[in-house]
Parts: structure tokens; C-alpha cells; sequence
């Protein structure tokens, strides 16, 4: 089970995504469903996702949006979200199911969702299973936001995800956030990482954005789960670039020109940074000399071309 501090972040995690993914899905899509599903439970973060959906009411009106809260432990999840359900417009349906994330695909089956915007939240302390998370890709318009308890970067691009992303959250200790550890409560070890699949780079830059801000305000870092060696990076206030610019380099000398577009992608894919923070280190590596750029002046444009000079 995640820790208070864990689960405490992936809530607030949670409920900034949804509220950037809503509106998106729809606009483009009539139906939309929202999967939640634990190995545990939560009923804290779906009574939040619920009440983010009942805070797009207007939006939702004239559509159908499909909620799914599957986990082992529901006892008392009735209780806790009835009162938000008799608020939620009629064109919300909420279905509480028992069982774990197991059971997704098929509840995601018997909800309709082919064919229309998926977002799915995952909490797997176990093995990541490819045929869940092909549930979760529904084709080619799921997107997923997942905690496990290892890398999961080859089994959401397995499963149809061409866009993934993952950090290993690196939670305070209780000492350094100066209170007395609660019973049951452990250190950053038990965060896991967060990945996250998708086929959209907007989606991409919400999710790293939302961790960023999650991070700040809960004093969480980050460390890439791929190189656990290197330090943490700390997302409070303006964060060291040194390392994204050595990695960018490296990036551009292994594989030659690149758009700018392109540097800001692998910068979400392939670190823990935001896009916007590539901008920042690709102007350092211009100014040191150690990249070209194709325009003299002006803000450093997408389909910029960034060339290694050496």
C-alpha cells in the first residue's frame, strides 16, 4: 500500500490531470469515461475526481461521461461518494466496481468506451500487465497515468503508447518536512514511479507541468528512474538546467539536427524536466557556443533547426 505521503501526491496528481483532460475530451469527443482503479483503494481521490467532473458541469451537459472506480477494498466508497454522485449532472454515470485494476479491460468493455477519449489512473504495486494496459490505450484514445512499483516504459510502448514519460518521485522523509512520522509511514522508497502514456504532446506537457506544480507544493523531487544514480532534481523554484543541457547535447551529437519541437519532446520522454525548461537549456548551449542555431534573434521557434558544433 502507498504511504500518506505517497497517496497524498498521487491524489493531487490525479485531480490536476483529469481537470486538464475533461475539457479536452470533450470538446473533441460526445462520450468520454474516467477509470480509476487500485489494488487498494482510495476513496479520497475518487470522491476528488468526482467532484472535478461535477465542477464541469456545464461542459458535460448534452454529453456522456462515464466514471469506473474499481478497487479491492470499496466497503465504504458507497457512503463516501453518494452524496457527490446526487449532485453530478444526468449525464454522468459512476459505476463502482469490486475487484482490483484486474478488471479493467473488461469493465472499460462493458462501460462503451471504444472509440471515444479514455483516461485511466493505475495504482499497481505488482507487475504491470500488457494486456491492462492495453485496456488502457483503448485503441488509439486512452491515455494513462500509472503508479507502479518499477519502470514501466517498455510495457505502455508495448501496449500502443508512442508518447510515455516517467519519474521516480522522491517524497520528503517526515524528519526533513519536520513532523513525527505517522504509524505504517515510510520514506521516499515506497513512492514507486509515475509514468504516463499518451499519443498527444499536449497531453504530455499537462501531466509534466502537473508534476512539477504537485511537486513544488508537496516538496517532492524527482529522479529519472532510468539513471538512479543521478541526484534528484529539486522542482521548487528555478531548477538546475546544467543537467538537461548536457543531456541535450549528448542528445543532438548522438543523432545529428534536430527541430526544436523534437528536443522539447525527448526532454519530456526521455527526462525529468518540462518542455519549457529544453527552451532555457538550448539558449545556454547556444550562448556557450556549444550548439547552432538557424536564426540569429528572437525566441528559439519549434521548427527551429538546433545543429552540435562540435
Amino acid at each position: 500500500m502507498p504511504t500518506n505521503r505517497t497517496t497524498d501526491f498521487l491524489r493531487e496528481l490525479l485531480v490536476r490531470q483529469v481537470t486538464t483532460w475533461l475539457p479536452a475530451a470533450l470538446h473533441r469527443s460526445r462520450r468520454a469515461t474516467i477509470a480509476l482503479a487500485w489494488a487498494g483503494a482510495d476513496g479520497g481521490a475518487a470522491e476528488a475526481v468526482l467532484r472535478v467532473v461535477a465542477g464541469h458541469a456545464a461542459q458535460v451537459r448534452g454529453r456522456q461521461v462515464t466514471v469506473l472506480v474499481l478497487a479491492d477494498d470499496a466497503a465504504d466508497l458507497p457512503a463516501r461518494l453518494g452524496p457527490i454522485e446526487a449532485e453530478l449532472p444526468a449525464e454522468v454515470t459512476v459505476h463502482l466496481l469490486p475487484g482490483g485494476p484486474d478488471r479493467l479491460p473488461v469493465a472499460v468493455k462493458a462501460a462503451g468506451a471504444a472509440g471515444s477519449p479514455l483516461f485511466c489512473f493505475l495504482d499497481l504495486p505488482g507487475q504491470v500487465s500488457p494486456q491492462l494496459l492495453g485496456a488502457a490505450a483503448n485503441g488509439r484514445t486512452g491515455e494513462v497515468l500509472l503508479h507502479a512499483g518499477d519502470v514501466a516504459r517498455a510495457a505502455l510502448v508495448a501496449a500502443g503508447f508512442p508518447l510515455v514519460a516517467e519519474v521516480a518521485p522522491v517524497l520528503p522523509t517526515d524528519a526533513a518536512a519536520g513532523a513525527q512520522a505517522p504509524a505504517g509511514t515510510t520514506d521516499d522508497a515506497a513512492a514507486g514511479v509515475v509514468a504516463f502514456g499518451s499519443r498527444s504532446d499536449r497531453s504530455l506537457e499537462a501531466v509534466r507541468d502537473a508534476l512539477w506544480t504537485v511537486g513544488a507544493d508537496l516538496g517532492v523531487r524527482y529522479r529519472d528512474p532510468a539513471d538512479p544514480t543521478v541526484p534528484p532534481v529539486d522542482v521548487a523554484g528555478d531548477p538546475a538546467l546544467e543537467p538537461l543541457a548536457g543531456k541535450l547535447l549528448a542528445e543532438l551529437r548522438r543523432g545529428g539536427p534536430r527541430p526544436v519541437t523534437e528536443l522539447r519532446r525527448h526532454t519530456l520522454t526521455a527526462t525529468v524536466y518540462r518542455a519549457a525548461d529544453a527552451n532555457r537549456a538550448l539558449a545556454n548551449l547556444v550562448e556557450a557556443g556549444d550548439v547552432r542555431r538557424e536564426r540569429d534573434t528572437g525566441r528559439l521557434a519549434g521548427d527551429e533547426i538546433i545543429t552540435p558544433t562540435r
